[in-house]
Formats: C-alpha cells, sequence, structure tokens
C-alpha cells in the first residue's frame, strides 16, 4: 500500500481528497478485566509513534502541497495586456523578438556591466582552466540563456524562450527569441545559428550540461543545420572554484546576492516558469510572460557583469580588500592554471583572515614556496598554519614538515619531532615505517658523530 493510502486510512481521507466512508461504530462493550499483564498492549503502543510519525508526514506534505498552489495562486490572474514580444519577418519566416539596448554605464548590482567588455582573455583562460580561450575575442561574445518546459532535458523538453546578449561598442543588446506556438521553432533556430556565426565565443552559466545540449537537440530534430561549435566559457565552473569557500553553493542567484549586491524584487519563481508558459498557450494570455522575459533579462545581465566582476578581482592587485574566502578560491584557481606569482600574492592575502581559511592559505602558500625551491619559506608558512590548525588538518600539516625537514632540509630530529604527530593523516602502518626510518637516521648520524670524534682526537693530541 503506498503512502498517500496509509495517511488516507488515518485521516478518513481517500487519494485526491475525496472522503473514505467510515463504518457504523460498534455497540460499547464493558472492557475485559486485565490480564495481569501488558503484553496484549504492547502491539497498540508500538503503533502509536508510528500513527504520530505518519501524521506529522501528512501534514508536513499538506504544508508543501498548499505553499505550491499559494505560489501557483499568485500568478493565476495576471493582468490583461499584450505579448512583450513583437512579431519580426526574417528571411526564414516570423520570429516574436523582445529587443533593448542598455547604454555603457548600465549597472548590474554593484557591476558595471560594460565590464565584460574589457575582459582580457589570457586572464579568463586562467580562470576557466581553458588555454583554447586565450585566443578569444571578448568583445564579440554571445550570452546565451534559455527557458524552457522543463528541466529534464531530453526531446520532450522545448526551450520556449532564447535569451542572447551582445555588445555593440560599449554597449549591451539583449535580444530574446520567443517561440509563439510549439512547432514552429525553425525561424527561431536559424536566427540564433545567424547570431551565432558572428560571434567569438559563448557564455553561459551551466550551459555545457544544459543550454547547448538542448539547443543542440533541437536543431536536430527540426532538421536545422547545427551551427558550428564555438569555444565555451561557463561561468558555472568558474563560480564553483573561486567562491567555494563560502558555502552557500553556486546557484546564479545566490551569486547575485553576494557577489554583486543585486537582490531581485519581484521576481518570478523559476518553478513556475514552465505552467505560465502552458498557460499561454491555453489562453493567450501575453501579459503572463512579462516577468518570464525579465527574469530571463536579467540572468544575461547577471551573466555579462559576472564575467566582468571576477576578471577583475584576479586582475586586481588590491587583493586585501576583497574577502579572504575569495581570495583563496582565486589563489587556487592561479595555482591550477600555472600562474604561481599570482597565486602566492592572493595565497599570502588570504592568510591574513587567520581561521580554517587562514590555514588552509598558509598550507597552499607553503606548496608555492616549495615549488618555487625556497624550502625555509614553505616551513615557515606551515609553522604560521598550526597556530590555528586543529585535528586531522593539524596532522596533515605536522606530516608536510616531517617530509620538509626530512627531504629538503635534512633535519630528521625535528622530522622526528613532527612524524610522531602525523596519526589521522596517515596509516599506522606508514607512520610507524616513517619513525623507524628516522630513528634509524638519527642513530647513524649519532654513530658517524662518534667516529668522526674518535679519529680526529689522536691527530688533536700530534
Amino acid at each position: 500500500m503506498d503512502l498517500k493510502r496509509k495517511l488516507a486510512r488515518l485521516s478518513s481521507v481517500g487519494p485526491g481528497g475525496k472522503p473514505v466512508a467510515t463504518p457504523s461504530p460498534a455497540p460499547e462493550v464493558e472492557p475485559a478485566p486485565a490480564s495481569g499483564t501488558s503484553a496484549e498492549l504492547e502491539p497498540r503502543r508500538a503503533q502509536e509513534p508510528r500513527i504520530a510519525a505518519l501524521r506529522q508526514m501528512l501534514a508536513s506534505w499538506s504544508e508543501r502541497q498548499g505553499g505550491t498552489s499559494a505560489r501557483r495562486a499568485a500568478a493565476a490572474a495576471p493582468p490583461p495586456g499584450p505579448l512583450p514580444a513583437e512579431p519580426r519577418t526574417t528571411p526564414h519566416g516570423q520570429v516574436h523578438i523582445a529587443e533593448r539596448l542598455l547604454p555603457p554605464d548600465h549597472h548590474h548590482g554593484s557591476a558595471p556591466v560594460a565590464g565584460a567588455w574589457e575582459v582580457e582573455a589570457p586572464l579568463v583562460a586562467s580562470l576557466a582552466l581553458d588555454p583554447r580561450l586565450a585566443g578569444v575575442d571578448f568583445r564579440r561574445v554571445l550570452y546565451l540563456d534559455t527557458e524552457t518546459t522543463g528541466l529534464a532535458g531530453g526531446t520532450g523538453t522545448v526551450p520556449f524562450l532564447v535569451g542572447l546578449a551582445w555588445f555593440e561598442d560599449r554597449s549591451l543588446r539583449v535580444q530574446q527569441l520567443f517561440l509563439r506556438r510549439l512547432g514552429e521553432e525553425a525561424p527561431l533556430l536559424r536566427v540564433l545559428a545567424e547570431r551565432m556565426a558572428e560571434s567569438s565565443c559563448l557564455v553561459t552559466f551551466n550551459g555545457k550540461s544544459f543550454d547547448w545540449p538542448l539547443l543542440r537537440t533541437r536543431f536536430v530534430l527540426n532538421r536545422v543545420p547545427v551551427p558550428a561549435e564555438l569555444p565555451h566559457l561557463d561561468l558555472l565552473h568558474c563560480s564553483r572554484r573561486v567562491f567555494k569557500y563560502r558555502g552557500a553553493g553556486a546557484r546564479l542567484v545566490h551569486l547575485e546576492e553576494q557577489i554583486l549586491g543585486h537582490r531581485r524584487v519581484g521576481d518570478v519563481d523559476g518553478a513556475l516558469i514552465p505552467d505560465l508558459y502552458f498557460r499561454f498557450l491555453r489562453d493567450g494570455r501575453g501579459s503572463a510572460l512579462t516577468p518570464v522575459l525579465e527574469h530571463n533579462a536579467n540572468d544575461l545581465l547577471l551573466l555579462a557583469a559576472l564575467l566582468g566582476e571576477l576578471v577583475r578581482r584576479f586582475r586586481t592587485s588590491r587583493a586585501e580588500q576583497e574577502d579572504p574566502r575569495d581570495l583563496l578560491g582565486f589563489a587556487g584557481v592561479a595555482m591550477r592554471a600555472g600562474d604561481y606569482a599570482r597565486a602566492q600574492a592572493f595565497a599570502q592575502a588570504a592568510a591574513k583572515g587567520g581561521g580554517t581559511v587562514g590555514v588552509e592559505a598558509h598550507t597552499l602558500a607553503s606548496q608555492l614556496s616549495r615549488r618555487a625551491g625556497d624550502s625555509q619559506a614553505a616551513v615557515a608558512h606551515l609553522h604560521q598554519a598550526l597556530t590555528s590548525a586543529r585535528g586531522s588538518q593539524a596532522a596533515a600539516i605536522h606530516l608536510a614538515l616531517a617530509k620538509l625537514y626530512e627531504h629538503a632540509l635534512k633535519e630528521p630530529e625535528r622530522a622526528l619531532h613532527h612524524a610522531r604527530l602525523t596519526a589521522s593523516a596517515e596509516s599506522p602502518e606508514e607512520q610507524r615505517h616513517r619513525i623507524s626510518r628516522l630513528e634509524r637516521k638519527l642513530a647513524r648520524g649519532a654513530r658517524e658523530s662518534v667516529l668522526a670524534l674518535g679519529v680526529a682526537a689522536p691527530r688533536a693530541g700530534l
């Protein structure tokens, strides 16, 4: 029996909200005398917590259903108005298009949108860990974001709104291609293909996994030639690497609020967008889609603003003004990109923040110093990290110090001290082997010292 039916039997409500007939009460019967034991009551007592738990689950489920219904009801009666996209005749047929041009001084939150027009391709390539982007002309990139009939992907999901943005000089043109009726995608896709042919690169957020594969499928299904694939910068991956220490994930809205300081007011719930489109297909109320187009346009502006802000922070020399968590993220990206000088600058700036971030920053700075051949600086950073490290984090630092003192600085006595504190950073067998090796080195060194003194003594008496 499924959960709904179990809950229905407890609450006298059938699946789908239909009442269940309740049997007439049985005539009262004089209770039997107690048997002297509680064995007969145990099954009933065991069921009571289960009944309470099921009732709690029913209440939670009803609350969630009510919340969904409330959100839908809030968008249920849009004011009358025209479709916020105008029909435009193209060589391929009619396409409904909404378009606007934003001036060079337009800001999205604290970031100027035109900052994306000024980014340097080598810095973008380092941020994306993709050397192929180093030769891209980022003044000709195409920002792309879609709104679809669902998030499952596959042939049943249709992108009914394709949002595009590109720079014309320093102004940003936002163009949204809207699918007026299902089955009329071919003209829209051909317009998209023409715009892609004039662009140097795609910039998306999760577009490598969702938007572009979905669009490519629609090209094939509509028998429209698939455009040549462009270099693709997916800002989701860049953001995850840089902002991973914030702990809030890499959702686009979180980044918009935390990084750009922009909070949307009255933004449509993304879960409602497919319903709004299907409602439009049924009743033709174009005004219901106005918040959807505004949501999509904001996503496009966010792409440009976020790209410009990421590169500005990666480029800037005023690293001490940034959040230490972000500095540590930038340091890790720069190290993976092979830009060790930039990574060291970010790591040392992040280390000033202290706490867990400071520990990780000093550890990274130690790795960079070791790579540069400066073992003394590497050891100094690790000792700084030890002042705040605890538990397994401290054990890992002791292990790194043991290796440095043994192999780089040739100081087995200090290496042995740290090797005895690495219990949670390596297996017991590895630790015993390390300690045993260091003790043999110390013993051998002591014997050699004694022999050297013994040989030197007669010479001293001559």
